[in-house]
């Protein structure tokens, strides 16, 4: 089995202790590629560091993380514009809009948001877009932006069936990670419904652990849990389920 785990942070000071560790439980659980999103101007180093460490199973993104759009953030795009020159980049991301904590940088957001998109479009990169309590704005920018030049994933998508269909019509792939193990996700009543060449698997380790792990640190390791869950839902065998998820991502981001 081949799995490719299409957002995790394993860079994260939460993996400083035991970083090589999880990188082989990964590998040994047939987690065989890790896409890694960045987040801010302070985690390109890490990140490029894990990337030069593993550079047979991981691959790099580059993006300003939503939650992390400050009054700075146009000096900070321009250097991480001048970071995608290098060539290295598999996907623009983790790019996005979230208004869930707070709304103090809406403005500013969606001026990252829709200059990101912009980049991927030009480089004919991926995007890994995070959308937190910010659907409808989400949406107003991708139906104008669309010019059949945008695609990519909606990361760690947990919406309703309606919402899955708006981004699956205007040609993004539906990442699913963790929470879809969750007793109370809705996604579990619909993944039949969902058309299976725009699944792509995910973890958002260190975070949102699936279940039987729920509560713990996430490591890539976990993402066969999830895996499991869904193909069971889908009454598939895992390997098989394994295998569609593998080419939709190797197809999605030209691995």
């Amino acid at each position: 089995m081949y799995l490719v785990d299409t957002h995790t942070h394993v860079y994260d000071h939460q993996f400083s202790l035991d970083r090589n560790e999880s990188m082989q439980r990964a590998l040994d659980a047939g987690v065989g590629m890790m896409l890694l999103p960045n987040v801010d101007a302070s985690t390109i180093a890490p990140m490029l560091e894990l990337h030069e460490q593993y550079p047979d199973c991981t691959r790099v993104m580059m993006g300003l993380q939503p939650e992390e759009v400050r009054e700075d953030y146009k000096e900070v795009l321009s250097m991480m514009e001048k970071e995608l020159e290098h060539g290295i980049y598999v996907g623009v991301g983790e790019v996005g809009l979230d208004f869930y904590w707070d709304s103090t940088y809406e403005k500013q957001q969606l001026d990252a948001f829709e200059t990101q998109l912009d980049w991927a479009k030009q480089l004919g990169l991926p995007l890994s877009i995070h959308c937190r309590n910010a659907f409808d704005k989400m949406v107003k920018i991708l139906e104008k932006k669309q010019d059949g030049g945008l695609r990519g994933i909606m990361h760690c998508f947990t919406g309703t069936e309606e919402e899955a269909k708006v981004y699956l019509e205007l040609g993004f792939h539906l990442g699913l990670g963790g929470v879809t193990t969750y007793k109370n996700c809705g996604v579990k009543d619909y993944l039949p419904n969902l058309p299976l060449d725009r699944i792509v698997l995910e973890t958002d380790s260190p975070y949102l652990a699936p279940v039987p792990c729920r509560g713990k640190r996430n490591e890539p390791a976990f993402l066969v849990h999830t895996a499991q869950k869904i193909a069971d839902v889908l009454q598939m065998p895992l390997d098989d389920f394994a295998e569609v998820t593998t080419t939709n991502a190797k197809v999605l981001f030209g691995l």
